[in-house]
């Protein structure tokens, strides 16, 4: 596959104008980006073919992550990467033994994925009325344990904070973790030049290619807004966009702005093609890609996670290990060559580390009806 044109537009490269792209020239072939393998070489300490290995057993996960969800039924208690191999939790041994004929490894606990996502809802239900204390930043359902984890800001475990924790048991086991946890906030930021797509005066990162536009993050600019290329030149309008209670959007292109299935590499490593979107299971590796900072990698640590900003909860969140900045909001996050979600904020930055969250990709090509762009 090659493109020419005068220039890569350097916030994705979703967007095109200009230069000479190239795609990997063995991606097609091994269904795995080389600049991929690099980067989870120098970000995990592994060898090449260390890094094949983990990529292709992250990507067979994927893809068996739904069918194992079907087998296990009611009795489903989530799922996560370990060892290179798909763990799903059930809740007895009938569902156990379906689920080991798949090939996966079952683990019997005592708490359904159902069960856990209603103690969830139960605790966004509290927030919603404004009963949860600021010190505490998130909670998700947490498959390994079979609890819920409140993250809770270090240092501000106040009576206040320990009285909503005692109201969190009583829907269920809990568990609190306070190691590393700051308040999160959206990774938008004020016009500061480099490669970005602008909205008013608030840069933000391109997430994926969908047919007619590309979607990013919904703190990024209200429906009907308009947005401006690298040059500022008119690129189009925010057709959709939703926040808070989600942190999604798409814009619908123009302007003579045209769209391809590329995640940009920024130098360090390849330009990655997208090919599809199979949800990465918890403790898989994933990318992320940004106007700000570039390409950093890490592992996914939770899904289904409620976040809280200042400006309102955001739910179904996926949390990870990678660290971003202001100006990368909306921008892609992708295992192998696979669509993941936009970024939506955090805490720390890319110099000391830090936690990222993003908005996964499927519900937002469900909620507008939209088709991801593959190679």
């Amino acid at each position: 596959m090659r493109l020419t044109m005068s220039r890569i537009v350097p916030a994705l490269a979703i967007v095109l104008v200009g230069s000479t792209f190239t795609a990997p020239a063995q991606a097609a072939a091994q269904e795995l980006s080389p600049g991929l393998l690099s980067a989870m070489s120098s970000a995990f300490g592994l060898t090449e073919q260390q890094a094949r290995v983990r990529l292709a057993s992250e990507q067979r996960a994927s893809e068996l992550a739904p069918r194992v969800e079907t087998e296990a039924g009611t009795a489903y208690a989530g799922s996560w990467f370990e060892e290179n191999r798909l763990v799903v939790a059930v809740t007895d041994r009938a569902a156990a033994r379906r689920v080991e004929a798949t090939g996966a490894v079952a683990r019997v606990v005592g708490r359904s994925a159902g069960s856990m996502a209603a103690h969830k809802n139960r605790l966004d239900a509290l927030s919603a009325t404004g009963a949860v204390p600021a010190a505490v930043a998130s909670w998700h359902p947490d498959p390994r344990s079979g609890t819920v984890v409140v993250n809770v800001e270090a240092g501000k475990q106040t009576a206040e904070v320990a009285a909503f924790l005692d109201r969190a048991r009583q829907f269920g086991a809990i568990s609190v973790n306070t190691e590393g946890v700051r308040q999160p906030r959206p990774f938008a930021a004020g016009t500061v030049g480099g490669d970005p797509y602008y909205t008013g005066n608030v840069r933000c990162s391109i997430g994926f290619s969908v047919h007619g536009g590309y979607v990013t993050a919904g703190h990024c600019g209200g429906n009907g807004a308009a947005v401006y290329g690298w040059d500022r030149s008119f690129q189009g309008n925010f057709a959709g966009s939703s926040f808070p209670g989600n942190d999604y959007a798409w814009v619908r292109t123009g302007g003579g702005w045209w769209t391809v299935p590329v995640v940009l590499g920024w130098g360090k490593v390849s330009d990655v093609l997208v090919r599809g979107s199979w949800e990465a299971p918890i403790g898989t590796s994933v990318c992320r890609s940004g106007s700000t900072t570039k390409w950093h990698c890490g592992v996914i640590q939770s899904r289904n996670e409620t976040i809280r900003y200042a400006q309102g909860d955001v739910h179904q969140m996926a949390g990870t290990s990678v660290c971003a900045e202001g100006g990368d909001s909306g921008g892609s996050f992708i295992t192998g060559d696979q669509a993941q979600g936009v970024t939506s904020g955090g805490y720390g930055n890319c110099s000391s580390g830090g936690r990222t969250w993003f908005q996964p990709i499927n519900e937002i090509l469900s909620v507008y009806g939209l088709r991801l762009h593959t190679a």
